[in-house]
Protein backbone atom coordinates (compact mmCIF):
# COMPACT_ATOMS: atom_id res chain seq x y z
CA UNK A 1 0.00 0.00 0.00
CA UNK A 2 1.39 3.01 -1.13
CA UNK A 3 0.90 6.38 0.94
CA UNK A 4 2.29 9.72 1.96
CA UNK A 5 3.02 10.49 5.73
CA UNK A 6 1.10 13.23 6.93
CA UNK A 7 3.73 14.09 9.17
CA UNK A 8 6.74 14.48 6.83
CA UNK A 9 4.83 14.06 3.33
CA UNK A 10 7.62 10.86 2.47
CA UNK A 11 6.08 8.49 -0.19
CA UNK A 12 6.13 5.08 1.67
CA UNK A 13 5.36 1.49 0.78
CA UNK A 14 3.90 0.26 3.72
CA UNK A 15 2.21 -3.23 4.51
CA UNK A 16 -1.85 -3.20 4.92
CA UNK A 17 -3.13 -4.14 8.26
CA UNK A 18 -0.48 -3.64 10.50
CA UNK A 19 0.16 -3.20 14.25
CA UNK A 20 -0.11 0.72 14.93
CA UNK A 21 2.92 0.93 16.56
CA UNK A 22 5.42 -0.84 13.50
CA UNK A 23 6.91 1.77 11.53
CA UNK A 24 5.89 1.82 8.77
CA UNK A 25 7.21 5.62 6.64
CA UNK A 26 10.49 5.43 5.30
CA UNK A 27 11.37 9.42 5.96
CA UNK A 28 10.60 10.02 9.67
CA UNK A 29 9.91 6.71 10.90
CA UNK A 30 6.11 7.04 12.28
CA UNK A 31 4.17 4.33 12.86
CA UNK A 32 -0.11 4.12 12.81
CA UNK A 33 -0.54 5.97 15.71
CA UNK A 34 1.70 9.22 15.00
CA UNK A 35 -0.39 9.42 11.86
CA UNK A 36 -3.82 9.14 13.61
CA UNK A 37 -3.10 11.98 15.88
CA UNK A 38 -1.95 14.33 13.08
CA UNK A 39 -4.97 13.35 11.62
CA UNK A 40 -7.17 14.20 14.27
CA UNK A 41 -5.27 17.19 15.51
CA UNK A 42 -5.96 18.49 11.78
CA UNK A 43 -9.30 18.00 11.66
CA UNK A 44 -10.42 19.02 15.34
CA UNK A 45 -8.60 22.34 14.29
CA UNK A 46 -9.21 22.99 10.60
CA UNK A 47 -12.45 20.40 9.73
CA UNK A 48 -9.94 19.11 6.99
CA UNK A 49 -7.48 16.59 6.38
CA UNK A 50 -4.11 18.31 6.12
CA UNK A 51 -0.33 17.13 6.70
CA UNK A 52 1.30 18.79 9.20
CA UNK A 53 3.76 20.54 7.11
CA UNK A 54 0.99 22.33 5.01
CA UNK A 55 -0.51 23.70 8.50
CA UNK A 56 -0.56 27.27 9.01
CA UNK A 57 1.79 28.65 11.37
CA UNK A 58 -0.40 29.60 14.73
CA UNK A 59 2.54 30.28 17.11
CA UNK A 60 -1.02 32.12 18.97
CA UNK A 61 -1.97 28.35 20.13
CA UNK A 62 -0.24 26.67 22.89
CA UNK A 63 0.14 22.73 23.26
CA UNK A 64 2.51 20.67 25.00
CA UNK A 65 2.90 16.77 24.31
CA UNK A 66 3.55 14.30 26.98
CA UNK A 67 6.73 12.55 25.12
CA UNK A 68 6.07 12.75 21.96
CA UNK A 69 9.04 11.36 19.94
CA UNK A 70 11.36 14.08 18.27
CA UNK A 71 10.29 13.45 14.29
CA UNK A 72 6.90 14.67 16.10
CA UNK A 73 7.08 17.61 18.38
CA UNK A 74 9.66 19.62 16.24
CA UNK A 75 7.33 19.77 13.45
CA UNK A 76 4.72 20.75 15.69
CA UNK A 77 7.17 23.45 17.38
CA UNK A 78 7.38 24.81 14.19
CA UNK A 79 3.42 25.62 13.71
CA UNK A 80 2.54 26.63 17.40
CA UNK A 81 4.05 27.67 20.60
CA UNK A 82 4.18 24.01 21.53
CA UNK A 83 6.98 22.37 23.98
CA UNK A 84 7.45 18.56 24.48
CA UNK A 85 7.70 17.75 28.10
CA UNK A 86 9.20 14.22 29.99
CA UNK A 87 8.06 12.71 32.97
CA UNK A 88 12.28 12.13 33.85
CA UNK A 89 14.26 14.90 32.53
CA UNK A 90 13.74 18.07 31.57
CA UNK A 91 10.90 19.58 30.66
CA UNK A 92 9.49 17.71 33.43
CA UNK A 93 5.98 17.16 33.67
CA UNK A 94 4.36 15.53 36.33
CA UNK A 95 0.47 15.02 35.48
CA UNK A 96 -0.08 14.29 38.88
CA UNK A 97 1.45 17.43 40.04
CA UNK A 98 1.12 20.07 37.72
CA UNK A 99 2.02 23.55 38.36
CA UNK A 100 -1.09 25.17 39.31
CA UNK A 101 0.10 28.53 37.50
CA UNK A 102 0.01 26.39 34.11
CA UNK A 103 -3.87 25.90 34.76
CA UNK A 104 -6.42 27.20 31.65
CA UNK A 105 -2.87 28.19 29.81
CA UNK A 106 -2.79 25.40 26.92
CA UNK A 107 -4.69 25.33 23.77
CA UNK A 108 -4.07 21.30 23.19
CA UNK A 109 -2.60 18.53 25.22
CA UNK A 110 -1.19 15.79 23.06
CA UNK A 111 -0.68 12.47 25.50
CA UNK A 112 0.25 9.37 23.44
CA UNK A 113 0.91 6.06 25.32
CA UNK A 114 1.37 8.00 28.67
CA UNK A 115 -1.32 7.10 30.82
CA UNK A 116 -1.10 3.97 30.79
CA UNK A 117 2.25 4.36 33.19
CA UNK A 118 1.03 6.75 35.57
CA UNK A 119 0.37 5.89 38.73
CA UNK A 120 -2.68 6.30 40.48
CA UNK A 121 -5.13 8.36 41.48
CA UNK A 122 -5.78 8.44 37.60
CA UNK A 123 -8.82 10.80 38.32
CA UNK A 124 -6.56 13.10 39.61
CA UNK A 125 -4.57 13.19 36.43
CA UNK A 126 -7.20 13.71 34.00
CA UNK A 127 -8.29 16.44 35.84
CA UNK A 128 -5.39 17.52 36.08
CA UNK A 129 -4.82 17.69 32.39
CA UNK A 130 -8.41 19.19 32.07
CA UNK A 131 -7.77 21.93 34.57
CA UNK A 132 -4.50 22.58 32.24
CA UNK A 133 -6.74 23.30 29.02
CA UNK A 134 -8.44 26.19 28.39
CA UNK A 135 -12.38 26.59 28.69
CA UNK A 136 -12.83 25.70 24.94
CA UNK A 137 -9.52 23.50 25.54
CA UNK A 138 -8.91 20.14 23.19
CA UNK A 139 -7.16 16.88 24.57
CA UNK A 140 -5.34 14.27 21.85
CA UNK A 141 -5.08 11.01 23.96
CA UNK A 142 -3.88 7.05 22.69
CA UNK A 143 -3.24 4.77 25.05
CA UNK A 144 -3.74 0.53 24.72
CA UNK A 145 -7.58 0.20 25.89
CA UNK A 146 -9.91 -3.26 24.73
CA UNK A 147 -13.69 -2.45 23.92
CA UNK A 148 -15.25 -3.71 26.85
CA UNK A 149 -15.11 -4.61 30.50
CA UNK A 150 -13.47 -3.38 33.45
CA UNK A 151 -9.72 -1.58 33.30
CA UNK A 152 -7.46 -4.30 34.16
CA UNK A 153 -4.76 -3.09 36.62
CA UNK A 154 -1.67 -4.44 37.20
CA UNK A 155 -0.75 -3.74 40.50
CA UNK A 156 -3.95 -2.76 42.35
CA UNK A 157 -2.18 -1.86 45.85
CA UNK A 158 0.57 -0.23 44.43
CA UNK A 159 2.18 2.44 46.93
CA UNK A 160 6.01 2.62 47.72
CA UNK A 161 7.74 0.61 44.81
CA UNK A 162 10.37 0.15 42.47
CA UNK A 163 12.50 -2.20 40.31
CA UNK A 164 15.08 -4.50 40.84
CA UNK A 165 17.13 -7.23 38.82
CA UNK A 166 16.76 -10.92 39.80
CA UNK A 167 19.31 -12.86 37.67
CA UNK A 168 17.92 -12.30 34.12
CA UNK A 169 14.26 -10.98 35.06
CA UNK A 170 13.33 -7.05 35.97
CA UNK A 171 10.90 -7.58 39.15
CA UNK A 172 8.64 -4.81 41.07
CA UNK A 173 8.79 -5.16 44.57
CA UNK A 174 6.00 -2.85 46.27
CA UNK A 175 4.73 -1.99 49.61
CA UNK A 176 1.48 -1.71 50.30
CA UNK A 177 -0.42 1.09 52.48
CA UNK A 178 -0.60 -1.87 55.31
CA UNK A 179 2.80 -2.42 55.32
CA UNK A 180 2.95 -5.84 53.49
CA UNK A 181 5.36 -6.35 50.84
CA UNK A 182 4.52 -7.65 47.08
CA UNK A 183 6.60 -9.09 44.82
CA UNK A 184 6.15 -9.71 40.85
CA UNK A 185 7.50 -10.93 37.85
CA UNK A 186 6.87 -11.24 33.70
CA UNK A 187 6.53 -7.34 33.79
CA UNK A 188 5.11 -5.68 30.54
CA UNK A 189 7.50 -2.19 29.62
CA UNK A 190 7.12 -0.01 26.28
CA UNK A 191 10.26 0.45 24.67
CA UNK A 192 12.36 -2.06 26.03
CA UNK A 193 13.33 -3.99 29.59
CA UNK A 194 13.18 -1.75 32.24
CA UNK A 195 12.09 0.93 30.35
CA UNK A 196 8.23 2.26 30.76
CA UNK A 197 6.43 0.33 32.94
CA UNK A 198 2.70 -0.93 31.66
CA UNK A 199 0.50 -0.66 35.47
CA UNK A 200 -2.67 -1.39 33.49
CA UNK A 201 -4.84 -1.84 30.79
CA UNK A 202 -7.89 0.58 29.99
CA UNK A 203 -11.44 -0.35 29.06
CA UNK A 204 -13.50 2.32 26.50
CA UNK A 205 -16.19 2.70 28.95
CA UNK A 206 -13.50 3.70 31.51
CA UNK A 207 -11.81 6.14 29.50
CA UNK A 208 -15.04 7.61 28.72
CA UNK A 209 -15.96 7.87 32.28
CA UNK A 210 -12.31 9.12 33.45
CA UNK A 211 -12.89 12.09 30.77
CA UNK A 212 -16.38 12.92 31.59
CA UNK A 213 -16.02 13.50 35.14
CA UNK A 214 -12.47 15.42 34.55
CA UNK A 215 -14.92 18.08 32.54
CA UNK A 216 -14.77 16.79 29.55
CA UNK A 217 -18.04 17.28 27.71
CA UNK A 218 -17.36 15.65 23.85
CA UNK A 219 -15.07 12.67 23.97
CA UNK A 220 -15.27 11.21 20.02
CA UNK A 221 -13.13 8.58 19.38
CA UNK A 222 -11.64 8.35 15.79
CA UNK A 223 -11.87 5.28 13.58
CA UNK A 224 -11.74 6.17 10.25
CA UNK A 225 -9.21 5.11 7.94
CA UNK A 226 -7.17 7.13 5.71
CA UNK A 227 -5.46 5.37 3.25
CA UNK A 228 -3.64 8.14 1.40
CA UNK A 229 -2.16 9.21 4.89
CA UNK A 230 -1.20 5.06 5.59
CA UNK A 231 -4.32 4.84 8.69
CA UNK A 232 -5.39 1.65 8.61
CA UNK A 233 -6.75 0.22 12.10
CA UNK A 234 -6.39 -3.57 12.41
CA UNK A 235 -9.58 -3.21 14.46
CA UNK A 236 -12.00 -0.89 16.84
CA UNK A 237 -9.50 -1.34 19.83
CA UNK A 238 -6.94 1.69 21.14
CA UNK A 239 -7.51 4.65 18.70
CA UNK A 240 -7.19 7.96 18.77
CA UNK A 241 -9.31 9.99 21.38
CA UNK A 242 -10.50 13.66 21.04
CA UNK A 243 -11.69 15.17 24.14
CA UNK A 244 -12.99 18.49 24.43
CA UNK A 245 -13.79 21.16 27.02
CA UNK A 246 -15.62 23.29 24.02
CA UNK A 247 -14.88 23.52 20.64
CA UNK A 248 -11.87 24.53 19.84
CA UNK A 249 -11.72 27.07 17.20
CA UNK A 250 -8.30 28.10 15.56
CA UNK A 251 -7.92 31.75 14.96
CA UNK A 252 -9.63 32.94 11.65
CA UNK A 253 -8.10 36.05 11.10
CA UNK A 254 -4.31 34.30 11.23
CA UNK A 255 -5.64 31.51 9.35
CA UNK A 256 -6.83 34.07 6.63
CA UNK A 257 -4.00 35.84 6.34
CA UNK A 258 -1.40 32.85 5.93
CA UNK A 259 -4.03 31.73 3.19
CA UNK A 260 -3.75 35.25 1.39
CA UNK A 261 0.38 34.47 1.91
CA UNK A 262 -0.14 30.99 0.33
CA UNK A 263 -2.39 32.20 -2.54
CA UNK A 264 0.47 35.36 -3.11
CA UNK A 265 3.32 32.31 -2.99
CA UNK A 266 1.60 30.24 -5.36
CA UNK A 267 1.08 33.01 -7.55
CA UNK A 268 4.53 33.84 -7.45
CA UNK A 269 5.92 30.45 -7.90
CA UNK A 270 3.21 29.75 -11.18
CA UNK A 271 4.34 33.38 -12.78
CA UNK A 272 8.07 31.45 -11.83
CA UNK A 273 7.11 28.42 -13.81
CA UNK A 274 5.64 29.84 -16.62
CA UNK A 275 8.80 32.55 -17.23
CA UNK A 276 10.98 29.03 -16.98
CA UNK A 277 8.82 27.13 -19.08
CA UNK A 278 9.22 29.72 -21.16
CA UNK A 279 13.11 29.86 -20.59
CA UNK A 280 12.80 26.29 -21.11
CA UNK A 281 10.68 26.56 -24.89
CA UNK A 282 13.33 28.89 -26.01
CA UNK A 283 16.10 26.78 -24.99
CA UNK A 284 14.26 23.50 -26.57
CA UNK A 285 13.84 25.69 -30.01
CA UNK A 286 17.24 26.77 -29.66
CA UNK A 287 18.44 23.29 -29.31
CA UNK A 288 16.80 22.05 -31.93
CA UNK A 289 17.54 24.41 -34.94
CA UNK A 290 20.91 23.78 -33.92
CA UNK A 291 20.38 20.05 -33.93
CA UNK A 292 19.08 20.23 -37.78
CA UNK A 293 22.31 22.43 -38.61
CA UNK A 294 24.19 19.82 -36.88
CA UNK A 295 22.74 17.14 -39.17
CA UNK A 296 22.65 18.88 -42.11
CA UNK A 297 26.38 19.69 -41.83
CA UNK A 298 26.92 15.83 -40.92
CA UNK A 299 25.27 14.66 -43.97
CA UNK A 300 27.58 16.95 -45.66
CA UNK A 301 30.83 15.71 -44.00
CA UNK A 302 29.52 11.80 -45.01
CA UNK A 303 28.38 12.85 -48.57
CA UNK A 304 32.24 14.34 -48.68
CA UNK A 305 33.38 10.95 -47.16
CA UNK A 306 31.53 8.92 -49.56
CA UNK A 307 32.81 10.93 -52.65
CA UNK A 308 36.29 10.78 -50.73
CA UNK A 309 36.18 6.80 -50.55
CA UNK A 310 34.98 6.73 -54.34
CA UNK A 311 37.64 8.73 -55.50
CA UNK A 312 40.25 6.62 -53.30
CA UNK A 313 38.79 3.79 -54.68
CA UNK A 314 39.18 4.90 -58.49
CA UNK A 315 42.32 6.09 -58.19
CA UNK A 316 43.23 2.71 -56.29
CA UNK A 317 42.23 0.55 -59.25
CA UNK A 318 43.87 3.08 -61.39
CA UNK A 319 46.70 2.59 -59.30
CA UNK A 320 45.94 -1.23 -59.67
CA UNK A 321 46.37 -1.13 -63.57
CA UNK A 322 49.33 1.16 -63.96
CA UNK A 323 51.55 -1.37 -61.56
CA UNK A 324 50.01 -4.24 -63.99
CA UNK A 325 50.88 -2.21 -67.22
CA UNK A 326 54.31 -2.02 -65.74
CA UNK A 327 54.90 -5.38 -64.61
CA UNK A 328 53.95 -6.20 -68.31
CA UNK A 329 56.22 -3.56 -69.78
CA UNK A 330 58.99 -5.03 -67.54
CA UNK A 331 58.54 -8.48 -68.40
CA UNK A 332 58.66 -7.79 -72.28
CA UNK A 333 61.63 -5.42 -71.59
CA UNK A 334 63.26 -8.59 -70.09
CA UNK A 335 62.19 -10.64 -72.67
CA UNK A 336 63.67 -8.54 -75.25
CA UNK A 337 66.81 -8.22 -73.35
CA UNK A 338 67.10 -11.74 -73.28
CA UNK A 339 66.78 -12.20 -76.78
CA UNK A 340 69.42 -9.70 -77.68
CA UNK A 341 71.72 -11.70 -75.30
CA UNK A 342 70.74 -14.72 -77.16
CA UNK A 343 71.66 -12.67 -80.21
CA UNK A 344 74.31 -11.44 -79.58
CA UNK A 345 75.95 -14.58 -78.45
CA UNK A 346 74.76 -16.29 -81.59
CA UNK A 347 76.43 -13.69 -83.56
CA UNK A 348 79.70 -14.13 -81.44
CA UNK A 349 79.34 -17.72 -82.50
CA UNK A 350 79.14 -17.14 -86.15
CA UNK A 351 82.16 -14.50 -86.14
CA UNK A 352 83.68 -16.90 -84.38
CA UNK A 353 82.70 -19.65 -86.85
CA UNK A 354 83.47 -17.25 -89.76
CA UNK A 355 86.96 -16.37 -88.62
CA UNK A 356 87.67 -20.07 -87.92
CA UNK A 357 86.62 -20.69 -91.33
CA UNK A 358 88.78 -17.80 -92.56
CA UNK A 359 91.93 -18.67 -90.70
CA UNK A 360 91.75 -22.11 -92.28
CA UNK A 361 94.45 -23.28 -94.93
CA UNK A 362 91.44 -24.09 -97.95
CA UNK A 363 90.12 -20.87 -97.52
CA UNK A 364 92.97 -18.77 -98.38
CA UNK A 365 94.09 -20.68 -101.18
CA UNK A 366 90.20 -20.67 -102.49
CA UNK A 367 90.66 -17.22 -102.24
CA UNK A 368 93.68 -16.80 -103.77
CA UNK A 369 92.53 -18.97 -106.91
CA UNK A 370 89.24 -16.97 -106.89
CA UNK A 371 87.45 -19.19 -105.98
CA UNK A 372 85.69 -18.11 -102.87
CA UNK A 373 85.37 -14.65 -101.86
Amino acid sequence: MQFTCNVCSARSDGPAGVDREAITCAGCGSNIRLRSLVALLSQELFGVQLALGDFPVLKQLRAIGMSDPPNLAERLAKKFDYTNTFYHQPPFFDVLNPDPRDHGRYDFIISSEVMEHVPQPLDRAFAALSALLKPDGLLLLTTPYLVDGKTAEHFPELHQYGLARAGEQIVLVNRRRDGSLELFDNLTFHGGPGETLELRVFTEPCLRKLLTAAGFTQVHIDCQQIPQWGIHYEGNWSLPIAARKGKLVAPVREIAQQYAQALWRAETAYRSHEATAADYRRYVAYHEAAEEQWRARAAELLAQKDRAEAEWQERSEWGVRLEQEKNEAIACYQAAKDSETKLASALEASRAELARLNSRRWTKLGRKLGLID
